[in-house]
C-alpha cells in the first residue's frame, strides 16, 4: 500500500491526496474505508491502493493511517 496526505477535500464527495511525486491522487468517497468522508481533514495521513477509474488513476482503499 502507498501512503500520502490528504491534500484537498470538497463538499461533492471527492479528494486528492499528495502522493509526494509532485502529482496527486484522486479519491471518491465510496473508496474511504474505516472511517465516513466526513470525518477526514486535510493533512491526514492514509494508505491507499493505485487503481484506476473512468477519468484516469484514482485511490482506492483509502483509510487513514
Amino acid at each position: 500500500m502507498a501512503e500520502g496526505t490528504i491534500k484537498k477535500l470538497t463538499d461533492k464527495g471527492f479528494g486528492f491526496i499528495d502522493t509526494g511525486t509532485g502529482q496527486d491522487m484522486f479519491f471518491h468517497m465510496s473508496n474511504v474505508e474505516g472511517v465516513s468522508y466526513d470525518e477526514l481533514q486535510e493533512g491526514q495521513r492514509v494508505s491507499y491502493d493505485d487503481g484506476h477509474g473512468p477519468k484516469g488513476p484514482r485511490a482506492e482503499n483509502v483509510r487513514v493511517i
